[in-house]
């Protein structure tokens, strides 16, 4: 599925479009569709934790967000060997709303999410 990068992407400003993959109930590969090589790893959160948190009135204008039931959320993951050494980016999630294709990055306040962190262990989720 390509989305619209409707606000830029932390480190990836020049990214406009995006496509979102399935590679399991758990991991998703985002590519930016103009061939430049730019991807990343995903994860489906809820799949980890309880993970809910208060979209921004900005976010939800921006993504013409009419129903949260039209969102996807993911985050962004950075790889390591052995899987379970992976990090995961809790505090900068990525909302995707299937209803008009849209996606931004959504920046989480720490102190008002004190359990979310910017590089949690997998291996902290996974038994």
């Amino acid at each position: 599925m390509k989305f619209e990068v409707k606000s830029e992407i932390l480190g990836f400003e020049n990214i406009k479009e995006v496509e979102l993959k399935e590679i399991d109930e758990l991991f998703f590969t985002l590519r930016s569709v103009t061939g430049d090589g730019i991807s990343f790893t995903l994860v489906n959160p809820h799949k980890l934790r309880d993970y809910n948190f208060d979209i921004s009135v900005e976010s939800e204008a921006v993504l013409d967000i009419k129903d949260e039931k039209d969102l996807f959320v993911y985050n962004v993951i950075v790889l390591q060997s052995p899987i379970d050494e992976t990090k995961i980016n809790f505090l900068a999630p990525l909302i995707f709303n299937k209803t008009n294709m849209t996606v931004m990055q959504e920046i989480l306040d720490p102190q008002k999410y004190p359990d979310f962190g910017l590089a949690e262990s997998l291996k902290t989720f996974i038994a």
